[in-house]
């Protein structure tokens, strides 16, 4: 389980903290959140805007870290994640040493209260965590603000923000995103068929602070 960022509870740092101790183990990185192909639809759109390899890039709830590192094999260097879990910065710290990525930075950060240092990024992505924090059993509505104020206050003007997920739908989205964000793209996802409607299980979305 690699949901990163889930409400206030132990749930998720024991769910780090026992992939932490399978790593340590069987050198096992744990769950991809969303699968690989998650990870391949946003190097590759980066790559096809030609988004410089030298952007600011923050991965908000980096989880085990998988995507830093598939970032910086595709030659991005300014990369840096961030996770309320401190089990699970420990976890990605392992496996950015393991692939020797020394460059990629990790910090225990609440997205919802980010540190003063936390600001300037050109590029924010959230698979998964925007899911999670929507699952808060406690004002999830509130939260939500929060965490659209966090994403202005770090997201440079014109900055792009990529959003995976699988609780919400394209139009759910723009309407959440709708105070300083503009729709630029809608990244295509694996569809189902089912009582013979077809639909997709996950939304892609690439926005830009206005």
């Amino acid at each position: 389980i690699s949901s990163p960022f889930f409400p206030r509870d132990s749930s998720w740092d024991a769910a780090y903290e026992r992939e932490l101790q399978t790593f340590q183990d069987i050198g096992d990185t744990g769950e991809i959140w969303f699968g690989e192909e998650s990870m391949v639809r946003i190097i590759r759109w980066l790559e096809k805007h030609n988004v410089p390899l030298d952007s600011s890039v923050l991965d908000i709830g980096t989880g085990n870290g998988v995507l830093l590192v598939e970032l910086a094999k595709s030659g991005y260097m300014n990369l840096t994640g961030i996770d309320y879990s401190p089990s699970a910065i420990q976890l990605s710290e392992k496996v950015r040493e393991k692939e020797g990525m020394s460059n990629i930075k990790l910090k225990v950060e609440d997205f919802l209260a980010p540190s003063a240092e936390l600001s300037g990024f050109d590029i924010c992505i959230d698979k998964g965590t925007f899911d999670a924090i929507s699952l808060s059993p406690s004002d999830a509505v509130g939260k939500r603000k929060l965490y659209v104020g966090s994403l202005c206050r770090v997201l440079k003007p014109e900055g792009f923000f990529l959003i995976t997920s699988c609780n919400w739908t394209k139009e759910e989205l723009l309407n959440e995103f709708r105070e300083g964000f503009e729709i630029l793209e809608e990244l295509p996802t694996p569809k189902f068929c089912f009582g013979g409607r077809i639909g997709n299980s996950v939304t892609a979305l690439v926005f830009q602070r206005k």
